[in-house]
């Protein structure tokens, strides 16, 4: 735990115009990232007496070990470079609001040459219209069903189309006229393509045009004794107004609004969004997020229209004007409302005005998003409370339990598991916060001293950690220059990088293995934990503590202890270890699972030292078998590209038939 005076700047090395700051911490990790129309005064704030501080605050402060910061020209620019840092770096103690689940979408792929409606989850693509999100799945299919008796635009599968297309009979849904069919034929590629331009406007809130075209048909064509297609259009015109009907009128026709709401206590924040188009209610989206910043409500506000938005540069899928509508009603209006409304302008390309709605119509629909806010609030302590008291009681007992100076935030688990009886791969699961990063899980192949791999567990997960904490060892920390972040589309800083009294190049590469776990767990008990630390001190890492869990009697063993420690059955911390045990084990059976998947065969020239997949291949290319391999000289293997004279005569040796045994029966 540092000292935040031990790497205060002093006041007159800050500057007082806007920008954007960085706090880092002893291994350079960015933890949080914040932006400042003054930077003296908002850094100043951080260093005052720690008693005053938020206690979220005082974590962050006395978690950093160094500041940094990025002068910018104005505000608006501070927010953008703000946002693309928050992306970059993933701060641990910035607000991130996260779906509280996959929301659908109903997506028209406009950037195919014959466009499809379909249901689409996860991230947006280039090139595709979407209209959402919708609670449930179903309430899309059931709205595509009825439109399609409109708009017959394609819904099959790529698969499912060509094979229409190579037979010359449509599917199903072309005979009962619930798809134009453009894979035979019926029509064109172009007035398909016109066909989904309608339902997307549809789609968007332009429903009176395609309600009146309907209604004037049919009059047409009863007025033409055609009651037969009078009648068919009169079914579909019923189906249209019955989508219409199932979303709500809330404002007049024409009115594109966001309407924001939020709930919050002292450890969490609930928001919910109702996005209005057409004046009709779209979708409707939720959050719930651990308010790690000490921020007040409109800063709060200002972050969440910041991630809410800031992805359309980097998706942009859905039409800006679109996915930014004109008005925006929040809760409370943030500090720096001409700013936020001057960027959101920026990325729609047209006025956008943010506001607090005081009265009438949106006022009674704000209230409503509120009532849902908090009602999903309500929704999640229910839900999560034993989760998050577990998490927090876990890494205290743990702390507790093994002495440890500080909470282990970071926890590393290792498992040594084999593929089949043979190849050993340890894998590594990573914690953080009680919470799985999956990101940073890795494998390791064994490869043991002589190459073939490790006598046994031990020895296994003694090269494990070797390499794990050699790499910590040798890669520097570092972050991406700020060339490399401005290569990835973020805001170019228009001033200098100004670094505290610090030790961290801001343009080294980030390293993988680059942060080290305030504790290492090891599946097994006192012979795995003490290859374990052979390991450790091997390396000189003495700051890393050492648990393993034995499987039998779940029992914990510490480094140097005859006797294992017993935790009791209810403790959290026990659980959470069983959690990265379990995970660990799962890992591995999901890699073992994906080199089954690739054919594990295993060849005579496995057994050749130094040759690798690549030469292998070659070499096969080359001659076809092993068996043919065996045949030729040395001199014949030389030539093949990648293996020199050395290397043939380690093939031929190692290739030579056994002695006692006929050359033409050796096992390939």
């Amino acid at each position: 735990m540092a000292d935040p005076s031990s790497y205060r700047p002093k006041p007159g090395e800050i500057p007082d115009s806007p920008g954007v700051y960085r706090f880092r911490d002893p291994h350079g990790r960015v933890i949080y990232v914040g932006k400042a129309v003054n930077l003296r005064s908002r850094l100043s704030s951080y260093f005052q007496n720690i008693v005053a501080l938020h206690p979220r605050t005082q974590q962050m402060v006395t978690t950093a070990s160094s500041v940094e910061w990025t002068v910018v020209a104005n505000e608006v620019e501070s927010l953008a470079l703000e946002y693309s840092w928050i992306k970059e770096y993933d701060p641990r103690f910035n607000v991130k609001y996260r779906d509280d689940k996959s929301y659908p979408y109903l997506a028209v792929t406009m950037g195919e040459e014959v466009p499809r409606v379909q249901v689409m989850r996860g991230a947006k693509r280039k090139g595709t219209r979407y209209f959402g999100p919708y609670s449930h799945a179903w309430a899309i299919r059931e709205t595509v069903d009825l439109l399609l008796r409109v708009f017959p635009i394609r819904s099959c599968s790529a698969g499912v189309y060509k094979r229409a297309a190579q037979s010359g009979r449509p599917c199903l849904l072309g005979y009962i006229d619930k798809c134009s069919a453009p894979c035979v034929g019926r029509i064109s590629t172009e007035d398909h393509r016109d066909l989904a331009d309608d339902f997307c406007d549809f789609m968007a809130g332009n429903t009176g045009s395609a309600v009146n075209r309907l209604e004037g048909e049919m009059k047409a064509a009863a007025a033409e004794l055609d009651f037969e297609r009078a009648a068919r259009l009169r079914d579909d015109l019923g189906a249209l107004r019955k989508v219409v009907e199932k979303n709500a009128v809330v404002l007049p026709d024409g009115t594109d609004v966001d309407v924001f709401a939020m709930a919050h206590d002292e450890l969490e924040a609930s928001v919910q969004v109702f996005h209005v188009r057409g004046g009709r209610v779209r979708g409707q989206r939720g959050w719930v997020t651990e308010r790690v910043e000490d921020l007040a409500p409109g800063e709060l506000v200002e972050r969440l229209l910041e991630q809410v938005y800031g992805d359309l540069a980097a998706n942009p899928g859905e039409a800006t004007d679109r996915a930014v509508p004109r008005e925006i009603i929040v809760p409370t209006a943030p500090e720096n409302v001409a700013q936020v409304e001057t960027w959101l302008g920026e990325l729609r390309g047209a006025k956008v005005r943010v506001r607090v709605a005081q009265r009438g119509d949106k006022r009674a629909l704000a209230e409503t998003v509120e009532r849902n806010a908090k009602a999903a609030l309500a929704l999640h302590k229910t839900r999560r409370a034993g989760d998050l008291t577990a998490r927090s009681h876990a890494l205290a007992d743990l702390q507790e339990l093994l002495g440890l100076a500080e909470s282990p935030l970071r926890i590393e688990c290792y498992d040594i598991s084999h593929t089949q009886g043979t190849e050993q791969v340890g894998s590594m699961v990573v914690f953080e916060d009680g919470l799985p990063r999956k990101s940073e899980y890795r494998h390791f192949v064994v490869r043991g001293p002589d190459g073939t791999g490790a006598r046994d567990d031990t020895e296994a997960m003694n090269e494990v950690l070797t390499r794990r904490f050699r790499r910590y060892l040798a890669d520097p920390v570092g972050s991406p220059s700020l060339e490399e972040v401005d290569g990835g589309g973020s805001l170019t800083p228009s001033g200098p990088v100004a670094l505290s009294p610090g030790e961290f190049d801001a343009t080294a590469p980030k390293k993988r293995f680059a942060y080290p776990p305030n504790l290492v767990v090891v599946d097994g008990g006192a012979p795995q934990v003490a290859a374990a630390q052979a390991a450790l001190d091997e390396l000189g890492i003495v700051d890393v503590a050492l648990v393993g869990l034995a499987k039998r009697l779940e029992e914990v063993w510490v480094p140097g202890e005859e006797f294992p420690l017993v935790l009791p059955r209810t403790s959290d911390g026990l659980f959470l270890l069983q959690r990265l045990r379990d995970e660990a084990h799962r890992f591995a059976i999901t890699h073992h699972r994906k080199r089954r998947g690739k054919g594990m065969t295993r060849s005579a020239l496995d057994s050749v030292p130094g040759l690798g997949p690549t030469r292998q291949a070659a070499l096969l290319k080359e001659f076809g078998s092993v068996r043919a391999i065996r045949g030729a000289t040395e001199e014949e293997i030389a030539q093949v590209p990648g293996i020199g004279p050395k290397m043939a005569a380690t093939v031929a040796e190692a290739l030579a038939p056994v002695p006692d045994r006929p050359a033409d029966v050796a096992r390939s």
